[in-house]
């Protein structure tokens, strides 16, 4: 099935979420008895405006809470006059005033390359995205100062609804997978190799490895926050 056309359609994922948990049970009896205690697969997309703007999201949301993140985003927004940063009016910014936001020097720098290369064209455009390969989508969106591979999967996942995504490297998809199977914490090799039977819906199996982490700690886990990612 393809993936979504625009970062606006909230709530249609790229693949039939009946389909795949169905899937995913049947491959695994350690996750059809999570599935099974966790209830149905609620992932939901989250809208944006552009590729440029999730990204320039994800930056601000790199090693922060949820709750930090927001409120410095929020006051990044502020900044602009339609509420919403665009390339050019993020580089015409001064330094002095995105650092007011909260941003962290490392943050404005990505955010610098970030809008230079939307601003140039060589940042990919949605309608180029939606007709490539995962792993294409990481690479080329890896080229972007601050951006990894952790980033550009949880683009994959959250806003374009891509149904085989397994973020090996994400705490909390490794902590989830540790309490559920009850083992130790397991190597992002590890569990990239045990997930192969997760294929091609390695999405659901990780949303469901981070709600075993939420309910365990009784805390929310929020996408595009909270993890370690290059800067």
């Amino acid at each position: 099935m393809a993936a979504v056309n625009s970062f606006n359609d909230e709530g249609r994922l790229g693949f039939d979420p009946s389909l795949a948990v169905e899937h995913v049970r049947l491959s695994d009896a350690v996750l059809a008895r999570v599935i099974d205690e966790i209830g149905p697969f609620r992932m939901l997309l989250r809208p944006a405006p552009s590729v440029f703007a999730a990204l320039a999201e994800a930056i601000v949301y790199q090693q922060l809470n949820g709750q930090a993140a927001s409120a410095i985003f929020a006051r990044v927004c502020a900044l602009f006059p339609s509420g919403v940063p665009t390339p050019e009016a993020m580089l015409r910014a001064p330094d002095e005033q995105l650092r007011s936001a909260g941003l962290a020097r490392a943050k404005l720098l990505s955010l610098r390359d970030l809008a230079q290369r939307a601003a140039d064209g060589r940042l990919l455009a949605l309608a180029e995205i939606n007709g490539m390969p995962d792993e294409t989508i990481v690479e080329r969106l890896s080229e972007v100062r601050g951006i990894g591979r952790w980033t550009a999967e949880m683009l994959l996942m959250f806003r374009l609804g891509r149904p085989d995504v397994l973020p090996a490297d994400d705490y909390g998809v490794r902590k989830g997978f540790a309490i559920a199977y009850e083992r130790e914490l397991p190597s992002p090799k590890e569990l990239a190799a045990y997930g192969e039977r997760w294929k091609p819906y390695r999405t659901v199996a990780s949303w469901y490895l981070w709600r075993v982490v939420e309910r365990a700690t009784a805390r929310k886990i929020v996408p595009l926050g909270g993890a370690k990612e290059e800067t």
